[in-house]
C-alpha cells in the first residue's frame, strides 16, 4: 500500500487511480451498448476507455501500468471519458503533472501570524488552523470544547485524521463517523499528490493503514476531495446536537495552512447551543494553542 508513495510515485498513483474510476462505470453509463458476453472484471474494460477516448488500447494500458506520462488533452479527454468530478480532474493532473524534488524542503510549519490573530478574535466560534497532512498548527478554546483537548494530544501526533481514526470519542462526536472519515481520507489523498515523498505523510499513512482496516480500505479506494464547504452533524456530550456548517480559509501567505470555522445560522438551536457552549468554556478555562517558537 505505501508502495504507491515510493518511487515512481505520480505515474504509479495515476495508473491506480485510472483503474479504481473506470471500475465503477458501466458500459450504459457511457454510451456503449450492453453485451451478453460475461465480463472478467468490474466496471468498464480498458480497450473500451481507450476507445472513447480515441486513443490506442496499448497507450492506455502504458498509463494505468504507469510506463508512461500522459499529455494534457488526453488527461482531459480521460477526465471526461471516466466522469471525473472537478476534485477528482484536479488530482489527476496533479499526479501527471508531479515531479520528485516538490516535496523535498518541507519543515515543521508554524501557523502564520495573521492567522494567529484571526484566530485569537474568534471567541464564539469554534476554529482551528490546519497545515500540511492535517496537521493541527492551531486552535481556539471553543475548539477545545467542541472537539477534543489538542492541548492533551503529543505535538506528532496532533493531526486530524489521525485523531478522527484514534481517538474513540471521535466516533460518538461524529453522527455520522464513517462519511467524516471518508472524507477525511480522500482529503488526504488530495495531500499525498502534492506531497508525494513527505515522510511523515507515508509514515501516517503507513501507520492508520496497519492500525484501522476501514482507513485501510477507504485509502485504497482513491477517493480525493478537496478542504472546501460542508455540514457536519455531532452528538455534543454537554449541548447535543449541533449542525454546523465549516468553511475553510487559506492563508495568502502559505497556501498549505487553512483556517477551518464551524458556524450556525443566527436564531436556530445549534446558534444557542453553540452560545451555551461558549459560556461552559469559559469557565472550564479550557487551553487554547500558543504560536510556536
Amino acid at each position: 500500500m505505501l508502495g504507491s508513495m515510493t518511487s515512481n510515485i505520480p505515474l504509479n498513483e495515476l495508473g491506480e487511480f485510472l483503474k479504481k474510476r473506470r471500475a465503477e462505470l458501466s458500459p450504459r453509463t457511457v454510451g456503449l451498448p450492453e453485451s451478453d458476453r460475461p465480463r472478467r472484471v468490474a466496471g468498464l474494460r480498458r480497450e473500451e476507455v481507450a476507445q472513447l477516448a480515441s486513443i490506442s488500447t496499448d497507450y492506455y494500458m502504458r498509463l494505468e501500468q504507469g510506463r508512461m506520462q500522459a499529455s494534457a488533452p488526453v488527461l482531459d479527454t480521460l477526465a471526461r471519458v471516466l466522469h471525473l468530478d472537478d476534485d477528482e480532474r484536479g488530482y489527476l493532473f496533479q499526479l501527471a503533472g508531479k515531479t520528485t524534488t516538490r516535496a523535498q524542503r518541507r519543515g515543521r510549519q508554524k501557523v502564520q501570524p495573521q492567522l494567529q490573530r484571526v484566530l485569537d478574535d474568534l471567541t464564539a466560534t469554534p476554529a482551528i488552523v490546519q497545515g500540511r497532512r492535517g496537521d493541527i498548527l492551531a486552535w481556539n478554546p471553543l475548539a477545545t470544547a467542541l472537539v477534543i483537548d489538542f492541548s492533551r494530544i503529543p505535538e506528532k501526533h496532533r493531526n486530524y485524521p489521525r485523531i478522527q481514526f484514534t481517538e474513540p470519542a471521535m466516533r460518538t462526536l461524529y453522527a455520522d463517523w464513517e462519511t467524516s472519515a471518508q472524507i477525511s481520507v480522500a482529503q488526504l489523498r488530495m495531500e499525498a499528490a502534492k506531497f508525494p515523498e513527505d515522510p511523515r505523510l507515508i509514515e501516517l499513512v503507513g501507520e492508520l493503514s496497519t492500525r484501522d482496516q476501514q482507513f485501510a480500505k477507504w485509502w485504497g479506494d482513491h477517493r480525493v476531495a478537496a478542504r472546501t464547504v460542508g455540514t457536519k452533524t455531532l452528538n455534543h456530550p454537554v449541548v447535543g446536537e449541533l449542525v454546523l456548517d465549516w468553511d475553510t480559509l487559506t492563508a495568502s501567505t502559505d497556501p498549505d495552512q487553512h483556517l477551518t470555522v464551524w458556524t450556525a445560522a443566527p436564531g436556530s438551536p445549534t446558534h444557542e447551543r453553540l452560545s451555551i457552549l461558549a459560556s461552559w468554556a469559559a469557565d472550564q478555562d479550557l487551553p487554547a494553542s500558543r504560536p510556536l517558537t
